[in-house]
């Protein structure tokens, strides 16, 4: 009792420990709902009904306190606290969160150190409502865990003023915190990670049950069916035993009652016919060779019958032995066409999938540099209108400049505007004869682009998105023709408007507005007319992907109803077969075993298709390959040229410019010169961005190449897993044929037993009746009978009618004993005759 007391008291102790612990934590929290949720716990806690007033309740109480603690250091409310409480009483706390306690609990001190002045103020406020709520909840704790507490928080005040080592040791438990959150992370994310595989092994665990009830259901069919076969044999059997039994039972009455009628004739007429006994002795003996005769000449027609009807029933037999086999090699024939159709349908449909995907991307890749290309172009005509907002204001200082020049120099104006008027003539034939050139090249490069394009549409439509991207590559190297354009006019309109009149100046003005309201023009229109001609190709291919599915959907569906058709057109005639030919089973066990080999040679043909197939796709992948760096390489020359000649373009009107500023205004050679670095930062900034475009198109083929490889490599899984399934198909065929197999041994090895016993005893009731005949017939009659037994021996040389013929002499053995034996004998005779017509 005094150590169960003892370890009351100390974990007692230590909860007040973690409450003294939990309150400038809880006092820092921000949000008064988290306060309060943290209270509500406290009390809980505090609680005995709810905690438990034995030892593993305070257990089980200290540790929700400790976690408590340590998630309030860490700043976060997870797992329980999470929540408010519920009503009863605590639960146990899952293995998991023993994580939060790796961290030690040894700085129990360090909170109040961190706090503000202003916190300190409203802790002290806030002590007297805590020491308040501990004592209304915790209403069992005795004084010593009260003077435990005062003892503790004086030390934990002493401790607080402590040297560096305490924020060391502070740190160094934050960092420690933060490792275990990361902890407690890492192993929830491990748990829902384990969870999901778990989840995807019991789906595929119940797949494979699924598949393995329903080939337990086929088996169970098959071997029902063979069951029912074996039965109806069985009952055919049982059937014609019982009509054998019938007979030999009829016939044994028939002897009884012709020898009961027999025996009473002879008694009325042996008193009258001794006398004349040996008369009729002699006319016996003479209807005996004649009866004889007769006997021979009718067994003779009886197997002449009987051969050819044994002739007709194996040609009949054997008509349809090779109907059955004509039937199977055009059902195994149909059935190769039908795997081989649903395996082509099967390459069809993962080859459309393939190219469906890889337009898909073709056009997301195409739409993306759509959006690019337009922010670039924004960007420019910004820059471009900025430029000439600083261009208008340098031409308006330059011409107020020029009026004050102008009121020096009139003498010389008649002169200046002769040598401009001959200037502008001159500007105006090289404008022409540029404008001529330009429009000239643009036709070029556009005939060029539509003749491409239109090579890259018949290949198909995976060359549309590199049509896309020559457009819109053509589109702003016309603007920014138009553009260089614009610039070199607006230059010369500010050398000419540098000595030319007011007049002159505002013709000027109006002409380079009209430029500039036909270029927004020209923008604008080409805008239009691109998105049109996007839209109607994005509708095109829509349509044709649609058809297309649905036309090998529509092809799918009819395909399954042919095969079911089939099927079940198959499984009629099959059923039908089985029934009629049940006797020719044995027969054709050799053909299942040639249509085994059969089916192991298409399986064989099958693997070799599926490796013709992978070259030919690899060789169809390369050959994809080639063409598509064929024509990055040709749009990259074509980039290139077009790039070389916009550079001498602007090379030689910029010289032009250059000479043309030098003659006449030596101070704006400052500004140029600026200008001239600006278009060269612009051309770095081009040629880094070719880089980058030939960086990322690099990066894509790399990306396709990769996707090209997981493909093959999924489709290579796949066959190999369907060549599995093939090969298990295939040996649990087997294995139910073989079982089949040996069912039918069985039955047969019944029926044979049975046809023996029935034989054995047919021949035990001849032997005992002729041993019975024996011991009655005379010695002279029973000589003459062994001389034509010989004799009928020697001319039967087959087992058939050797039989007729013993049936034969038991038949006239049978008549002559009528005549000759008395009437006690006479019923043995009529078994005797009995036995003799079972035989036959």
């Amino acid at each position: 009792m005094s150590k169960e007391d003892d370890s009351l008291e100390s974990l007692d102790s230590e909860f007040d420990h973690f409450l003294v612990d939990m309150k400038p934590y809880v006092l820092r929290r921000p949000h008064k709902s988290e306060r309060q949720r943290c209270a509500l716990w406290i009390k809980k806690l505090c609680d005995p009904v709810a905690s438990g007033s034995g030892l593993r309740g305070r257990k089980n109480r200290n540790v929700y306190a400790r976690l408590l603690l340590q998630m309030l250091r860490r700043g976060v409310l997870e797992g329980p606290f999470a929540h408010k409480p519920e009503a009863g009483t605590l639960k146990t706390l899952p293995t998991y969160m023993s994580i939060y306690f790796d961290e030690p609990l040894g700085a129990r001190g360090l909170g109040p150190t961190t706090l503000p002045d202003w916190v300190s103020g409203e802790l002290a406020y806030e002590d007297e409502m805590w020491s308040s709520l501990a004592k209304d909840s915790s209403s069992l704790l005795n004084a010593q865990r009260y003077d435990i507490y005062y003892q503790y928080r004086n030390s934990h005040c002493k401790c607080c003023y402590s040297s560096l080592s305490s924020q060391i040791e502070m740190r160094t438990k934050v960092l420690e915190a933060k490792h275990q959150e990361e902890k407690l992370k890492l192993q929830q994310r491990h748990d829902a990670d384990v969870q999901k595989i778990l989840e995807r092994k019991n789906g595929e665990i119940e797949e494979l049950k699924s598949l393995h009830r329903t080939k337990q259901k086929e088996a169970d069919e098959v071997v029902r069916a063979l069951q029912k076969k074996v039965q109806s044999l069985l009952r055919e059997s049982q059937v014609i035993r019982q009509s054998k039994e019938e007979q030999i039972a009829e016939l044994k009455k028939m002897a009884d009652q012709s020898a009961d009628s027999l025996k009473n004739d002879w008694e009325k007429k042996l008193h009258a016919a001794v006398t004349q006994m040996e008369q009729e002795k002699f006319e016996l003996q003479k209807k005996h060779t004649d009866n004889i005769q007769e006997l021979l000449e009718d067994t003779t027609q009886r197997l002449a019958k009987m051969e050819a009807e044994y002739r007709a029933q194996l040609q009949a037999t054997e008509q349809t032995v090779r109907e059955l086999e004509t039937r199977v090699k055009q059902l195994s024939v149909e059935v190769e066409n039908g795997n081989l159709l649903r395996q082509k349908v099967t390459q069809e449909k993962a080859e459309l999938e393939i190219h469906i995907a890889a337009i898909s991307a073709e056009l997301q890749e195409a739409n993306r540099r759509n959006t690019s290309l337009q922010r670039e172009n924004s960007v420019q005509r910004e820059q471009h209108e900025e430029a000439l907002q600083k261009l208008e204001v340098k031409h308006d200082a330059d011409i107020s400049h020029f009026h004050q020049e102008h009121a020096l120099s009139a003498v010389k104006a008649s002169e200046v505007i002769e040598d401009l008027e001959r200037l502008v003539s001159q500007l105006k034939l090289q404008l022409k004869d540029s404008e001529h050139r330009r429009q000239k090249q643009i036709r070029v490069s556009k005939h060029h682009a539509w003749v491409y394009a239109s090579r890259l549409y018949n290949t198909g439509s995976t060359t549309f998105a590199l049509l896309s991207a020559c457009y819109r590559l053509l589109d702003p190297m016309e603007r920014e023709e138009q553009l260089s354009r614009l610039r070199d006019s607006q230059r010369q309109q500010m050398l000419q408007a540098e000595s030319a009149l007011d007049s002159f100046k505002k013709q000027l003005e109006i002409s380079s507005e009209k430029a500039y309201a036909d270029l927004k023009q020209q923008i604008v229109e080409l805008k239009l007319q691109y998105e049109q001609e996007r839209s109607h190709l994005f509708q095109q291919h829509n349509a044709e992907k649609d058809s297309l599915v649905q036309d090998h959907q529509r092809e799918i569906g009819s395909l399954q109803q042919q095969t079911r058709a089939a099927m079940l057109q198959h499984q009629a005639q099959t059923q039908e077969w089985r029934k009629r030919d049940a006797q020719s089973i044995s027969e054709l066990e050799a053909q299942v075993q040639s249509l085994r080999e059969e089916v192991l040679a298409a399986h064989s043909q099958r693997k070799q298709q599926l490796a013709e197939l992978g070259v030919l796709r690899e060789e169809e992948r390369q050959q994809a390959a080639r063409e598509q760096e064929a024509a990055l390489d040709r749009l990259r020359t074509e980039m290139e040229r077009a790039r070389l000649d916009l550079e001498k373009i602007h090379a030689a009107e910029r010289d032009l410019a250059q000479e043309k500023a030098n003659s006449r205004l030596k101070q704006l050679e400052k500004e140029y010169s600026q200008k001239l670095a600006k278009s060269a930062q612009a051309m770095t900034e081009l040629q880094t961005a070719l880089c980058s475009v030939k960086e990322e198109s690099k990066q894509r083929q790399q990306a396709q190449q990769r996707q090209l490889e997981e493909t093959q490599a999924h489709w290579d899984e796949e066959r190999r897993q369907l060549s599995r399934d093939a090969e298990r198909a295939s040996k649990a065929l087997q294995e139910r044929v073989e079982a089949l197999q040996r069912q039918l041994h069985a039955a047969e090895k019944l029926l044979l037993s049975r046809d023996l016993e029935f034989q054995e005893q047919i021949t035990r009731i001849r032997q005992q009746y002729e041993m019975k005949i024996k011991g009655l017939m005379p010695v002279e009659l029973r000589q003459e009978l062994e001389d034509t037994i010989t004799s009928l021996k020697s001319q039967a040389r087959n087992t058939h009618t050797l039989k007729h013929i013993t049936a034969m002499w038991m038949h006239t053995s049978a008549h002559r004993l009528h005549s000759l034996l008395s009437p006690q004998n006479s019923k043995s005779c009529k078994s005797l005759q009995q036995a003799e017509t079972y035989v036959l």
